[in-house]
């Protein structure tokens, strides 16, 4: 019969194992880096979605994402993202970059995008007319 103790060891060593392989699997993305603060986005462009890929760890070179538009209005911390109309989806993160069509959205000047793999990054505030 095991003693408390070892079972305390053993739960320690396992949670540490675990947490191990979780911090593993992550793929962690730097910011945007386009579009950027003040950028003007015309409905119906193009446009290139833009991302640091130097800390996606090794062994997670597959990982793929999606990228929702969102806004963010002034003292307000909800990003109002669109779930329901992904601007891109399964992205091969590794790539650091996608196109995208601008859809026909109300113009602000407040709107973000967010990337997200195992992580959220979003852009700074831009505009689209």
């Amino acid at each position: 019969m095991l003693s408390l103790q070892w079972v305390l060891a053993l739960l320690t060593v396992a949670a540490s194992a675990s947490a191990a392989a979780l911090l593993n699997d992550v793929v962690i993305i730097t910011p945007i880096t386009a579009p950027d603060a003040g950028d003007v986005w015309p409905v119906g462009s193009v446009q290139t979605i833009t991302w640091d890929t130097t800390t996606i760890p090794v062994g997670s070179e597959d990982a793929t994402g999606f990228i929702l538009l969102g806004y963010l209005e002034d003292g307000s911390s909800n990003e109002h993202l669109d779930f329901q109309n992904p601007l891109a989806q399964n992205i091969p993160l590794e790539n650091g970059a996608v196109n995208v069509t601008v859809p026909n959205v109300a113009a602000r000047d407040d709107y973000i995008v967010v990337l997200f793999g195992d992580s959220g990054n979003k852009s700074p505030k831009f505009t689209i007319h």
